[in-house]
Order: C-alpha cells, then structure tokens, then sequence
C-alpha cells in the first residue's frame, strides 16, 4: 500500500506545472486596459448619490409659458439692435460716428485718426463694464 501510495505520487508530480502569478489591472489609470473605462465610469456614476443642486439639466423641457417668455424676449432685443442699427449706419452703409443711448447701454462709435478705422465702445450703464472694438 505505502508502495503503491509512493508510486502514485511519483507519476502525477511529474504533470503538475506552476508558474508565476500574474496581476493584470482592471482600472485603466493604472495599466488596465482602455475599454473598460466606460464601464468603470458608468458603474461610478450609477452608485453616485451626490447631486449638483446647482446644475441645469440641458434635456429639461420648457414650459409653454418659458418658451414663450425667452421667444418675446429674443424678439424684443431684436427689435432694440434693428432700432439701434437703423440709427448708427446711413444708408450707404457706413457707421455715423456719435453716442447712442438706451435704458441700460450706451454705444459710442468714434473715428479713430491713428488707425483710420473706427471704434465702437458699449457700456453697461447698470455695471459699468465696457467692450470695445475697432473697424477699419
């Protein structure tokens, strides 16, 4: 029996292989391969429980009355550049040098010698904040 418990272990030691263990990473922003990220990140977002309270979902749908409201206010601000670029351009085309003035901004165009073009400054009357520009 001990002989033959001796021979069993000599013929099948002789078939048993090891090799080293080796480690492949998952995540990969440490070696793992690239198309597991989306994964990764989809099972992140899933168990997020934290929400922005600040953030605006792009998808949400406007009321009638929202739509409505930012429609009217597009065209009313149209209306306004319309009046205001009837007033600052003659009917060549050119911009009239002067200042026009409304309830929250002015625009002044003025010539400009040095550069021979001329400039166009608006300024919020409420902040005070001015851009300008330069058209030769």
């Amino acid at each position: 029996m001990r002989f033959l418990c001796f021979l069993l272990a000599i013929t099948f030691s002789g078939s048993l292989q090891a090799s080293e263990i080796i480690y492949t990473p998952v995540n990969p922003n440490f070696g793992g391969n690239p198309g597991n990220a989306s994964m990764l990140m989809s099972e992140a977002e899933a168990i997020n429980k934290f929400k922005d309270p600040a953030a605006v979902n792009p998808f949400a749908k406007l009321s009638p009355l929202d739509q409505f409201n930012s429609n009217l206010q597009q065209f009313v601000l149209n209306q306004i550049a319309a009046s205001v670029t009837s007033q600052i351009i003659d009917a060549n085309g050119n911009l009239i040098p002067g200042t026009i003035e409304t309830q929250q901004f002015s625009i002044s165009i003025a010539a400009n010698a040095t550069t021979g073009g001329l400039t166009i400054s608006t300024t919020d009357k409420t902040t005070g904040q001015t851009t300008s520009f330069e058209v030769r």
